[in-house]
This record gives C-alpha cells, sequence and structure tokens, in this order.
C-alpha cells in the first residue's frame, strides 16, 4: 500500500468513530423525546440514523469507485434528512439549544469528512 492509501484508510476510520458518536449522542437524546413521538420523529431519525450507518459501511468495503460514490451519495442524503429533523426536534422543543449545537456540530463534521472523500473519488 501507498502513502495515500493509508492516509484514505485512516479518514475512513475517522468518519466511522465520528459516525458511531452520532448514533450514541442520537440515542441519549431521543430517550428524553416525548412518548407521542416514538413512532413518528425518533422512529424517523433512527431510521436515517441507520440507513446512513449501513451506507457508510457499505463505502468503506467496497473497492469500485462508482459503487463506493453511490454509497456516499445515499449517506449525503441520510445525513441531509437528520439535518431536518435535528431541526424539526429544536423547533417542537423536545432539545434544547445546546444539544442542537452539539447535535449540529457532530453532523457538520461528517458532512465536511464526507465531502472531501467524494471528491477524492471524483478526482480517481
Amino acid at each position: 500500500m501507498n502513502y495515500s492509501n493509508n492516509k484514505e484508510q485512516g479518514s475512513h476510520l475517522i468518519i466511522y468513530q465520528k459516525y458511531l458518536e452520532l448514533i450514541y449522542y442520537t440515542n441519549d437524546l431521543v430517550r428524553k423525546y416525548p412518548k407521542s413521538e416514538t413512532f413518528a420523529l425518533v422512529k424517523e431519525l433512527k431510521s436515517a440514523l441507520y440507513a446512513g450507518f449501513n451506507m457508510l459501511m457499505h463505502a468503506i468495503k467496497v473497492y469500485k469507485t462508482s459503487e463506493k460514490l453511490h454509497y456516499l451519495s445515499e449517506l449525503d442524503i441520510q445525513l441531509d434528512l437528520l439535518k431536518v429533523y435535528v431541526r424539526l426536534s429544536y423547533k417542537y422543543h423536545y432539545i434544547s439549544m445546546q444539544n442542537y449545537t452539539a447535535w449540529t456540530t457532530i453532523l457538520t463534521n461528517i458532512c465536511n469528512m464526507l465531502g472531501g472523500w467524494i471528491q477524492s473519488c471524483q478526482k480517481r
């Protein structure tokens, strides 16, 4: 393996770790949502969260660049959905401003890493 390949593997590990952090944080917060949202907003949040994780795992494991880009774009869509659900959570006062800021910071960091990964795949 050359240096750039090792560097790329390291960045995959970082985005994987950040995504796990997102999962932990999300699961901690949604426990505090009202019971009436368990089968509505919480279900949608978790669905997008785990679908995104599924796409991330596929993107890490596939070798063909075209397949990798497919999974990365699907992950990007799931992250956009998560952003909307987080915004709704704040709007309906299920989370505090501090929670909103922390949650969106984690999401933004993952989106930035994902954008760099997509660009590196497109250059090949």
